[in-house]
This record gives C-alpha cells, sequence and structure tokens, in this order.
C-alpha cells in the first residue's frame, strides 16, 4: 500500500517512514537538487526509505528518468540536514528535495545522462509551479550548507535547467588573471564580497575577514554559478559572475 497518490504524473510511489510535519507553519518556498553519492539507485532509494537511516527525500530521479515519490510535498522531508537560506535555518520546513542519482565523487563525477535531466526539468517545472518557487529559490544541497555538502556537484547542468525554465542561471564571465580575495585576507573588500554572497542568499558573517566559512562559501557558489573553476578564491570571474546575478534579479523585480 503506497500510502498516498503521487503529486506528479507519471511518479511511481514508494513511502518513507522518514518524515513529519513542517514546522512553524511553513510551506515550502524552495527546492534543493541532491545527488544520491551512493553506487546504485536502487541503494539509494532503499536507504531513504529505510527507518534507520533517519533521512529521506519527496523525490528520486532515477537515471533512466524514472521518478519516485517517497514523501507528500506538503510534509517535511529530511533531506537537506543542518543549513540556511537568507538568514533562515531548519531547510527541510521551507523546502522540497529532489535526489538524482549519481554516484558523485565514488566514480569520478560521472555526467548526468540526458533522459533523466529531461525528468529532472519536467519535475521541476511542475512542483515550481504548484508551489509559485521562484527561480533564484531553486538550490543545490551545497548552497544551503556549504562546507558540509557539495551535491549536486559542478557537473551538474545548471544552465540547462536554466533554459528550461528552472532556476536563476547567468552566463558565468570567463576566468582570467586578475585581483582576486583568499583566505587570511582583511579589509573592505572581503567585507563587500560577504555582503554580496549574504545578500544572495548564502549564510556567512560579514566581518571583513576572509575565513574558513567564506572560502566554503566561495566554493559553493562557484560549484552553482562558475563550474570551470571551484577553489574557494574569489578571483576577478567570480566577483563579475556574483554581480550579474545579483544585477539580474534588480533587473526581474523593477
Amino acid at each position: 500500500m503506497s500510502g498516498f497518490a503521487a503529486e506528479h504524473r507519471g511518479a511511481e510511489v514508494r513511502l518513507s517512514p522518514n518524515f513529519g510535519p513542517r514546522r512553524n507553519a511553513m510551506t515550502p518556498d524552495c527546492l534543493i537538487l541532491h545527488y544520491t553519492g551512493m553506487e546504485t539507485g536502487l541503494a539509494a532509494e532503499n536507504w531513504l526509505c529505510a527507518p534507520e537511516s533517519e533521512v529521506s527525500s519527496h523525490y528520486l530521479v532515477h537515471e533512466d528518468g524514472r521518478i519516485v515519490q517517497m514523501v507528500r510535498e506538503s510534509d517535511r522531508a529530511w533531506h537537506a540536514g543542518k543549513g540556511s537560506w537568507k538568514d533562515v535555518p531548519d531547510v527541510n520546513s521551507f523546502s522540497i528535495g529532489i535526489e538524482i542519482v549519481n554516484c558523485g565523487p565514488i566514480a569520478g563525477f560521472p555526467p548526468f545522462p540526458d533522459v533523466q535531466i529531461e525528468a529532472v526539468v519536467a519535475l521541476s517545472r511542475d512542483i515550481c509551479d504548484r508551489w509559485s518557487i521562484a527561480p533564484e529559490r531553486v538550490l543545490a544541497h551545497s548552497d544551503v550548507a556549504p562546507g558540509r555538502k557539495i551535491d549536486p556537484g559542478e557537473r551538474f547542468p545548471w544552465a540547462v535547467l536554466a533554459a528550461n525554465g528552472v532556476g536563476h542561471f547567468v552566463e558565468p564571465a570567463a576566468v582570467r588573471g586578475g585581483r582576486f580575495l583568499a583566505m587570511g585576507e582583511r579589509g573592505q573588500p572581503v567585507e563587500a564580497l560577504q555582503s554580496m554572497l549574504s545578500l544572495y542568499g548564502y549564510g556567512l558573517e560579514i566581518n571583513g575577514f576572509f575565513d574558513q566559512t567564506t572560502r566554503d562559501v566561495v566554493e559553493a557558489f562557484q560549484r552553482h554559478f562558475r563550474p570551470a573553476l571551484v577553489d574557494g578564491v574569489a578571483d576577478q570571474s567570480t566577483i563579475e559572475t556574483l554581480h550579474r546575478l545579483l544585477s539580474a534579479l534588480v533587473s526581474a523585480d523593477s
């Protein structure tokens, strides 16, 4: 017995026991994308449905495009863990999670099959339409948990999703030489960088010191928006790409 009807057309249902009510009367206004990081899709599906794992996700998308729903969208799945966005903690209570079958680092970050990405696009669009989720609130797990998580990784095709109406993305500035900010630096330029990252949504203290947290956030930003080089160094390309993203948000709101 499945326990509920699938909310996305064509999805299968396999109920996970790992869920609960959303806290503080929150409703989902954010979509978080993950990779499974396990050897097989079946292993990931079994783990997300095992009581002892204490993890789950609303959806799992297999490599062949098959979609499995495990938790109702209105319920709080246990997919994001500790993190925040826009200074709001308990990401699980304001988000819907999609796990995408991919081995990640245990197999050298294999590419995501086209049929799988097509399914992710269709599912994401459906969720965003039904819950009125803004493009800039379609995020990576690494965005809400920098330094702790890296999924879905720098090989995830965010540009393809954006071209199909999912997520907020701009053409990243080309990697080139020039002034950069890195670990240990202090001063107003670091404070300005931290302020822009915080304004976009990342969780970090604006203290003018390029500390480990700042490096982790810069890496997370690069992994999503400037994947050509993920090194935690705020080079000219990284800062320019961040400017472009923030400018695009202002233009969309005006």
